[in-house]
């Protein structure tokens, strides 16, 4: 019996002190929602006020429970007994600065086993979709603000730049990516004998692949993080680059490069997300636009290495007539290398914080965050600055439905099924750009996006062409024309080059070790003739005749003998591959030249663009730019030599980068977290979409006329900056 008394005392003393933790708990929770009130616009910088009520300071500890009773302390009065909840802890439980108490914990709100739930809300069960995302889209706002003055915190130093290096190869790997195709077009075309019907592919596959890869990469990317999708995209790329440059037929080249084409493709919407959720509202637009200069340093590296590489075929080897490694493929792994680099780099780097905290990833999110704080701290010569955060917001994480699939399930089949979830994740959340809110952002964007690029990459096929075209023409005028000539018992040993022989006789004539550069007999004859280790470049044989000739180590076959007949010939040991020079494009110095020029014309563009991003606006420089680059198109009209349009190539460029640039940093400012990658992707893949139709268009235009690409760009990229114009300001915005 008194056992059962003693219990039952226990009982009661326990539930009264359940009673007073309740009452303590709720005017302690009332009078600091009336302090939080009171001090809520105060100027002093204060993280608490972002927290949950949920997490507040409420967990104490459970009762300890021996045999399904309390313990009891008989010693203890009725009136001034303490429970265990609060025992040996302050009424605030603070954590002193300057004291490690390792990773702050985060209550989600939801009791732990164990403990009392006091005040639970109606459970996210019993709420409707639309409450769920609205309340997470409170949470997201909260988070929002906190992180700004986190990142204040957290200051711009030894962190940020170290990230702005490694970020930079990554994008200059993508500048490099855009002018190899340029580089290596003709030569590969020519060192794998290329029939015209398949000429021109490289660059319209290579920029498809880039299309699909920012569009997958960047969904991707926020879904499995930037750091770790950058990192794999950009193994794809420098693997399919360097494996390219060793395939010797066009078609498995064709492929290598599309997928090198779609692992870059992810780099631009990674890379400017990433950077831009570790860098304080104040900082944003220049550091962004300073880091748009990677790409014109890829073009530059692309346009010096082709300069310095390319034209040397002294280089090159061989291995039998069936492998040639010519100087071409050299410049391919050379501009791999960027790429090589930023992947080793990135595997230092943590990933980003804000990342984190979208994915409800408290704890990585914030030692990430003390990493930052404590390396520019370090960095200022003020080590032994605390990093004062304890708590940070975490946006309510809604949870998914997925179809569960059987445990023992085939291996092959998780993996597809993996593939498939991730790839309708991406597709959902690229359904969420066009939700309300940022659907009318993300049409506006994609027009910018288009235009900007379509005007740009189809002028920038149609210039060089352009020069190139007015270059043939000038050799074309000094073609040297022979008509009913006869050369019989003659030995040629030298080089004939940009002549046409109309109507000529051969007879006994011998060609021994020598070259037909731009050489074409029409209506000739050769009677008796030998021809022995001879290259012919460009030349050809139409309705000719050969008769009792014989052909040695030569590379004069079917797709150089057009309607021709042969009577009594014979060919032996033939040469395979296609014969290449440096001499055979005589324009080849000149064309790198211009590009490095046209690149170089960016960096004034660039430095201004940096300096002025923050003071005169993202739009006025977005719209400004675009249109000023509109009106210089029409100065084409005035481009009748060589000298005349790389002078306006230069000024293109220099006035539409800060149009690029602006427009980074506004499509990076105006998605929010959950959907940046994606909506970035989405609009970069239209970009290289502009970029395929602008080659196809601009580059069929070439020698024809004039008027119509001139009024295409123009009309095209003024259209595009007035639409620029109404994207709203994002110079305030914080990252949501």
């Amino acid at each position: 019996m008194e056992e059962t008394h003693n219990n039952r005392t226990s009982l009661v003393r326990g539930a009264k002190d359940i009673a007073k933790e309740a009452k303590r708990q709720a005017a302690k929770n009332f009078s600091k929602a009336v302090d939080r009130a009171s001090d809520e616009y105060s100027a002093q910088r204060s993280y608490n006020r972002f927290q949950n009520e949920d997490e507040e300071e409420n967990n104490y500890d459970s009762y300890t429970q021996q045999d399904g009773l309390y313990a009891d302390n008989a010693t203890n009065e009725e009136d001034g007994a303490s429970s265990d909840a609060t025992e040996g802890h302050d009424d605030e439980d603070e954590i002193y600065e300057g004291e490690y108490q390792g990773v702050p914990g985060y209550n989600d709100g939801k009791p732990r086993d164990g403990q009392v739930a006091l005040g639970q809300p109606v459970s996210d069960s019993l709420k409707s979709h639309k409450e769920l995302e609205n309340e997470r889209q409170a949470d997201e706002e909260e988070l929002a603000q906190q992180y700004e003055l986190i990142m204040q915190e957290c200051g711009h130093g030894r962190f940020q730049w170290q990230l702005f290096f490694v970020l930079g190869l990554a994008l200059m790997s993508d500048g490099v990516e855009v002018f190899v195709v340029g580089f290596v077009l003709p030569s590969a075309e020519t060192d794998m004998c290329v029939p015209n019907s398949g000429a021109g592919w490289l660059g319209s596959i290579v920029y498809l692949g880039m299309m699909f890869g920012a569009f997958f990469w960047g969904g991707l990317s926020d879904k499995v993080g930037r750091r770790q999708c950058l990192l794999i995209s950009m193994s794809v790329n420098g693997f399919f680059a360097f494996l390219s440059s060793f395939v010797q037929g066009y078609s498995m080249f064709l492929f290598c490069r599309m997928v090198s084409g779609f692992g870059i493709g992810g780099a631009v919407p990674i890379v400017f997300s990433y950077f831009a959720e570790v860098l304080a509202r104040e900082k944003r637009g220049e550091h962004l636009s300073w880091l748009c200069m990677f790409w014109m340093i890829g073009g530059i590296y692309a346009s010096a290495m082709a300069w310095a590489i390319i034209p040397h075929y002294g280089w090159s080897f061989s291995m039998g007539s069936a492998y040639q490694f010519h100087s071409w493929r050299v410049f391919v792994v050379v501009c791999a290398l960027p790429c090589v680099s930023a992947v080793v780099a990135l595997t230092f780097m943590p990933e980003s914080p804000r990342f984190y905290l979208e994915m409800g990833k408290h704890d990585e999110a914030w030692m990430v965050l003390k990493h930052i704080h404590d390396t520019n701290m370090r960095a200022r010569g003020e080590p032994e600055r605390v990093f004062t955060v304890n708590r940070i917001k975490i946006p309510k994480q809604l949870d998914e439905l997925v179809e569960m699939q059987n445990e023992s399930a085939n291996p092959v089949l998780k993996v597809l099924f993996k593939i498939r979830a991730e790839l309708r994740g991406i597709w959902l959340t690229f359904m969420k750009c066009f939700n309300h809110p940022v659907k009318e952002n993300t049409m506006k964007l994609a027009a910018v996006w288009f235009t900007l690029s379509f005007g740009y990459y189809g002028l920038s096929v149609w210039f060089p062409d352009v020069i190139k075209h007015l270059q043939a023409d000038e050799y074309a005028s000094r073609v040297k024309i022979h008509n009913n000539e006869r050369i019989e018992d003659f030995t040629f040993n030298f080089t004939l080059e940009n002549q046409i022989h109309r109507n000529g006789v051969f007879v006994n004539d011998r060609f021994i070790s020598m070259r037909f550069k731009a050489v074409t007999f029409i209506d000739s004859s050769f009677l008796n003739c030998y021809f022995e280790d001879v290259s012919s470049v460009g030349s050809f044989f139409r309705n000719c005749t050969f008769v009792d000739s014989f052909f040695y180590n030569t590379d004069i076959d079917d797709t150089k003998l057009t309607n021709s007949r042969v009577i009594n010939s014979s060919f032996h040991h033939n040469k395979t591959g296609c014969q290449m020079t440096f001499d055979d494009d005589y324009s080849a110095y000149w064309v790198y030249f211009v590009n490095f020029l046209g690149t170089l014309a960016v960096l004034p563009g660039n430095i201004v663009s940096a300096l002025l991003m923050d003071k005169i606006g993202r739009l006025s420089m977005l719209g400004g730019s675009m249109v000023l680059s509109g009106i210089s198109c029409f100065f084409l009209w005035f481009g009748t030599s060589e000298s005349m349009m790389i002078f306006m190539l230069c000024l293109y460029n220099g006035l539409s980068i800060s149009a690029w640039n602006s427009l980074d940093v506004v499509t990076t400012e105006l998605y929010p977290t959950d959907r940046r990658g994606t909506g970035f992707g989405f609009c970069n893949a239209m970009c290289k979409l502009a970029a395929v139709l602008g080659n196809l268009i601009f580059g069929s235009l070439v020698g024809i006329t004039k008027a119509i690409p001139i009024l295409l760009a123009s009309s095209v990229l003024v259209g595009g900056g007035l639409v620029g114009l109404r994207l709203p300001d994002t110079r305030a915005n914080v990252l949501m």
